[in-house]
């Protein structure tokens, strides 16, 4: 089976390196050509057709996004070439190949309004430009009829790149005193996670029958168990860094809301993700979210 993987250097590409290993022969790219002349540039259409002729392959795993949200709002051909375009590009390859397209989204997707865990089916309403372009790139999945596996997920960290457990431990670690967010709630998922849960995907998908695979394919939402706003979050890391021995110099968190805090792009207050379906329909079970944090916080502090 031939895997290509697209968006290798990002937080969970990264990790899907790891993961996709054992499933088959994985052509793992980011957006510069490699040694052998690949090139994963999901912007340029030449060069994606081409590795497709060269790779042949059976999965597509595109990690591949534009994930400044903030820049999004001023940025916004920049998303919507990367976040829409491209997938579209992407779906078009994949269905004329007969290949299976997993992709990634968020639950930016959703308005964040209420409390409730959101369902795949629920209405969506991005607020901002990120999720629009995100929302735009899911729809052209369903439009192509491509065989795809679009997996929402939200407030993705890893031991990897740039994220909000980093941010916090070396904000802990300079400053005193620190104002979070508490009116926004959702689960901190780990990258480890989604790209394991995407090799059981894959396990899974390989093991069914043609009929049970169209069964299989759509949106799922892909998050750990339980929730927090990131002031709980930021103060779990702050306790559990303290006990694994990480020495720091802030003596006061405050919890402000979202207006005390405004951003050029629109954040929801609901993050909520509803797994239930993915968890059925691939037979697996998803861990609570504190026991990825700690993970990876004890991979930053004794890794030092």
């Amino acid at each position: 089976m031939n895997i290509l993987l697209l968006g290798k250097d990002g937080q969970v590409g990264w990790e899907l390196q790891r993961a996709l290993q054992p499933l088959g022969k994985v052509f793992a790219l980011n957006r510069h050509s490699d040694a052998s002349g690949l090139c994963g540039d999901l912007s340029n259409y030449d060069a994606i057709a081409s590795l497709f002729k060269k790779t042949s392959p059976n999965i597509v795993v595109n990690a591949a996004a534009y994930t400044a949200v903030d820049k999004a709002e001023s940025e916004r051909t920049e998303a919507d070439v990367i976040n829409h375009l491209a997938v579209e590009n992407l779906a078009k390859l994949c269905k004329n190949y007969q290949a299976l397209l997993i992709h990634y989204s968020t639950d930016y997707v959703f308005d964040g309004s209420g409390d409730t865990p959101w369902l795949e089916n629920d209405d969506s309403y991005p607020i901002n430009y990120y999720g629009k372009s995100k929302r735009a790139g899911e729809l052209v999945l369903e439009q192509t009829g491509v065989k795809f596996i679009n997996l929402r997920t939200s407030w993705v960290y890893g031991t990897y790149g740039n994220n909000f457990i980093k941010t916090m431990l070396n904000l802990a670690t300079s400053k005193t005193q620190l104002s979070v967010i508490s009116d926004q709630v959702g689960a901190p998922t780990g990258a480890s996670l989604i790209a394991d849960v995407t090799a059981q995907v894959i396990r899974y998908y390989n093991l069914q029958s043609n009929a049970r695979c169209q069964e299989l394919h759509g949106h799922y939402h892909l998050a750990p168990t339980g929730s927090c706003s990131w002031f709980e979050y930021a103060n779990f890391i702050f306790n559990n860094a303290k006990e694994l021995g990480e020495v720091l110099t802030l003596e006061d968190v405050s919890a402000i809301t979202t207006e005390q805090y405004p951003t050029p792009a629109k954040r929801p207050h609901n993050s909520r993700l509803n797994t239930q379906k993915l968890q059925t329909q691939f037979n697996l079970h998803l861990p609570h979210w504190q026991q990825g944090v700690t993970y990876v916080l004890k991979e930053l502090i004794h890794g030092k």
